[in-house]
């Protein structure tokens, strides 16, 4: 994508800009429960303005409920989660709502409409604002150009691949050049190849437009390939970063029985002594 918005959003996060701007999202004390046991306990973390923070832990540990609190489609019953300086708690569903157009989601599974084509999924959150037609067309072509399918975009999601449908929904999701996005196991379920894909796109958007984001995962080998890779724009790829270079903007969260039991970036990661942290690593 090249649209003005987005390359200006981008042109301001500079390393200086990185180091004084406020946090994005800031979890102060967060608890939430629903019927049974709590499910987050105590959950305090932030991300910063240029962060790519990677979510770990086993399953049902209530990481896709973090980021649905992040983006304030629930809200927590203990603590307060602040997105952008504002106290999610505080706001009425109409502010909610505008701050969620801030953000980009890309769901479990790709939550995509299976009776819409790829064009009208893409176009789905400018619809809503009422864009007019022609600078929708010309921004869904952009979105899907940058996860190279544009030529998917008559066709409709029962069409394309698990992992295909993946970059629609990474297309969709940046489609309003958000200022946050939230990755909910962008790779779940799919082959190593195609995952190799997916994390590329992610790295993508990191290192070319800067966008902080959050991002759930259970796959070890996709959160230390975003920590040692770089997107290369003159090789149009993914390339390694150079011996023993890693991306320090990219850190880890780790949860275990609700609870974080660690916040921080790669090198302490792997240094961690905490038992469940080495078993989980091993």
């Amino acid at each position: 994508m090249s649209t003005a918005p987005q390359a200006e959003i981008s042109a301001k996060r500079t390393p200086e800009y990185c180091e004084i701007a406020p946090p994005v999202v800031v979890f102060h004390n967060v608890s939430h429960r629903f019927y049974g046991p709590p499910v987050l306990r105590d959950i305090s973390f932030q991300l910063g303005p240029c962060e790519t923070k990677i979510v770990l832990g086993p399953a049902g540990v209530g990481k896709s409920v973090l980021l649905k609190l992040a983006n304030g489609l629930i809200r927590p019953r203990r603590g307060h989660v602040n997105l952008f300086g504002q106290n999610l708690n505080h706001l009425s569903e109409d502010a909610l709502y505008s701050m969620r157009k801030r953000t980009g989601m890309v769901f479990q599974e790709g939550a995509l409409f299976d009776s819409l084509s790829i064009r009208e999924n893409v176009a789905y959150p400018l619809r809503v604002d009422n864009v007019l037609e022609e600078e929708v067309e010309r921004r869904v072509r952009e979105a899907l150009r940058f996860v190279e399918l544009e030529h998917t975009i008559d066709l409709f999601p029962g069409s394309l691949s698990g992992g295909m449908r993946r970059r629609v929904s990474i297309a969709r999701a940046i489609i309003n050049q958000p200022e946050l996005i939230l990755y909910d196991s962008p790779t779940g379920g799919l082959d190593p190849v195609t995952s190799t894909t997916i994390i590329e796109l992610i790295v993508k958007e990191r290192d070319v437009f800067h966008t902080p984001s959050l991002l759930v995962t259970h796959r070890l080998q996709d959160a230390f390939t975003m920590v040692t890779h770089r997107y290369d724009t003159d090789a149009g790829g993914m390339v390694r970063q150079p011996k023993g270079e890693i991306d320090r903007n990219t850190s880890f969260l780790m949860l275990n029985e609700g609870r974080v039991i660690f916040d921080g970036g790669f090198e302490e990661l792997v240094a961690c002594q905490n038992p469940f942290v080495r078993d989980f690593l091993a």
